[in-house]
């Protein structure tokens, strides 16, 4: 099947069965990854579930693109109910691991119930069997991978650590021991499956339904990525990795620092991206068949360890959010989250959080603001959940409800996730996608970087000359509902191929006009042709991802930030006196999305986009 595997698993982990099926085509009409775990998590996984019950189901998908000779294709995802958020949750991750699911002869795994021991799952192409992982259980990421590597002769290897294993809410699946799946929580719900790790080995080959424009498709952007009028953020990527958009972020008021209280940071030099390269960087990495090549590796001579990273959503969360500018004690942080298996943005967001409720007396327990190595000491505390981990290892939002006193305005999250490394108050688009992200406070569904840092020529070919000025003004609430509008149902066709957003987010090399070459040399399939029918694709997938909330009980009261970016003026920088006038730009973006004024789905817009089986679900005949 061209572009696809054309099989998928289904594993009954109480019955410890294995089901081998073809890939519906209804499925397909989602193109794949995002749009796959959208369609199957509202038909299958009933509403009202606890998230680490038995009767949540976990998805392992990959798209079209995956393991293609097409660039920007070493990505893959996870999908499932949050424990965190209690809402939606995916994940996205690059490395190897995805490719050689579709090498192995699938293109998703559908995971369900719960095993009555410790098990893994093992692929070995048609070979497929569930294992004892008693062996593994309790042990790191990196001693995982390294033991099941050895064992069967293998690379590929996926895994939850101990803060899975402990039910973490915010904990991770590491792949390539470095990589992760890290939001929303969907390690802890590997392990309250006993689910340790997935290991595979794929020896097929993907075929493309015309070989000879794939081609042409992947010397073309080779152009874009490394030499046409787009290529400086590429440049930039595959020398400093996202480090490199630290200084950036701190010169327009928008690095988060200090639990979010600010947006600059007085040291960033000490932290920032040309440091971590002259003096920490020994390597390089990188994803399949990538052009950029972005990922660092870093050794921290404090202590002795070497590992990759950290991104810029680390510097922040483990580094200025934490007021702490000691890069050894940061990146031996990053590394200590990987192989524990934890999301960098939300362990570091609940310490920051932990140092602000510190200095206000709120906990007994002292967490000083720039103590790198209490830090250090806080990522293991979480991880195995021992004295104040244990309490914020459950997110700073059931912290934060537990501790009360008012700890309540510390802590930085959206539906329950902590927020990643932007500030609303000095980009209005990224306030906004952060309330109306579907898995809680998140850049990556629909963050517009036109305004973030100024793109002036993309800007006009989108958007108009008459409408270029408000889209470059990172400070008005105007046009800023249609900019995320616009970016939200691109990312949810980006998110189902499934491409980087290095090349479709930042730089802004590929758009909706390049995607029906891309799909159809890939499928030969005539409804991926057309862009007006990608759009429409792109709307039904977030629509149906909003209505799986919906299903929850969010409405417009949980799209909203905390006071803190809504009521407390930034105080100083580029976006001194800002803040984010919300509600404007949720009525804007309410009305383009054919949302009512309380952010409900309105039944007509489900028909449109032919969803009437969920209008029925939602509203009944």
């Amino acid at each position: 099947m061209h572009g696809y595997a054309g099989k998928f698993l289904r594993i009954n982990l109480t019955e410890g069965t294995v089901k081998k099926e073809d890939l519906p085509e209804r499925w397909i009409e989602y193109i794949g990854g995002t749009g796959f775990c959208a369609r199957i998590l509202w038909d299958e996984l009933k509403p009202g579930i606890e998230a680490l019950s038995p009767e949540n189901i976990l998805i392992l998908a990959t798209g079209p693109t995956t393991g293609t000779l097409f660039p920007q294709s070493g990505r893959y995802m996870m999908a499932a109910k949050s424990p965190l958020t209690g809402v939606w949750a995916e994940a996205h991750c690059g490395g190897h691991f995805g490719p050689e699911l579709k090498y192995a002869g699938y293109d998703l795994v559908i995971f369900e119930r719960k095993a009555d021991k410790p098990v893994y799952l093992l692929i070995e192409d048609d070979r497929v069997t569930l294992e004892d992982a008693s062996e593994v259980w309790g042990e790191t990421v990196n001693r995982t991978t390294e033991f099941l590597r050895e064992k069967h002769s293998l690379e590929r290897v996926a895994c939850i650590g101990p803060a899975g294993e402990k039910l973490v809410r915010f904990a991770a699946v590491m792949t390539d021991k470095h990589r992760a799946f890290g939001r929303s929580g969907l390690g802890a719900v590997m392990g309250s499956k006993n689910l340790k790790a997935i290991a595979i080995r794929g020896t097929n080959d993907i075929t493309a339904a015309d070989p000879k424009k794939l081609g042409e498709l992947f010397k073309e952007s080779k152009y874009r990525f490394l030499e046409g009028p787009d290529s400086e953020g590429c440049l930039s990527l595959r020398e400093f990795g996202s480090a490199g958009l630290v200084e950036i972020e701190n010169e327009i008021g928008r690095l988060p620092t200090r639990n979010h209280k600010k947006g600059v940071f007085d040291l960033v030099e000490k932290v920032g991206s040309t440091r971590i390269r002259d003096e920490f960087r020994v390597a390089k990495n990188s994803c399949f068949n990538c052009k950029i090549q972005c990922k660092l590796v870093t050794l921290s001579k404090k202590y002795n360890n070497i590992g990759e990273g950290p991104e810029y959503e680390t510097v922040v969360s483990l580094g200025t959010g934490c007021l702490n500018s000691d890069l050894d004690d940061l990146i031996y942080a990053n590394h200590l989250c990987n192989d524990l298996g934890m999301d960098t943005i939300s362990c570091g967001s609940a310490i920051g959080f932990a140092m602000e409720c510190s200095e206000h007396g709120l906990i007994p327990e002292e967490v000083k603001w720039t103590d790198g190595e209490k830090m250090v000491e806080m990522v293991k505390a979480i991880a195995y959940r021992e004295g104040l981990g244990d309490l914020l290892a459950e997110g700073v939002k059931r912290a934060a409800a537990k501790i009360g006193g008012g700890a309540e305005k510390f802590a930085m999250h959206v539906k329950g996730q902590e927020i990643s490394g932007q500030d609303g108050r000095a980009h209005r688009s990224g306030g906004l996608t952060h309330a109306t992200s579907v898995r809680g406070a998140d850049h990556l569904r629909g963050l517009s970087v036109i305004d973030e840092i100024g793109f002036p020529e993309i800007g006009r070919r989108r958007y108009g000359e008459d409408k270029l000025k408000d889209a470059l003004d990172r400070h008005s609430e105007t046009f800023k509902g249609q900019m995320v509008f616009d970016v939200e149902h691109f990312y949810a066709v980006v998110d189902s191929l499934i491409l980087c957003k290095y090349g479709t987010m930042y730089p802004l090399c590929y758009y909706y006009p390049d995607v029906p070459d891309i799909l159809t040399s890939l499928t030969g399939l005539e409804i991926f042709a057309d862009v007006e029918n990608l759009e429409r694709i792109g709307k039904r997938i977030c629509v149906l991802r909003r209505a799986f909330n919906q299903r929850e009980g969010l409405s417009r009261k949980d799209d909203t930030l905390p006071d803190r970016f809504l009521s407390e003026p930034e105080e100083e920088g580029p976006a001194k006196g800002e803040v984010v006038h919300l509600d404007v730009m949720l009525d804007d973006y309410y009305r383009l999305w054919g949302y009512d004024e309380d952010g409900l789905i309105r039944p007509e817009t489900l028909d449109e986009l032919g969803l009437e089986e969920v209008k029925e679900e939602l509203y009944g005949k």
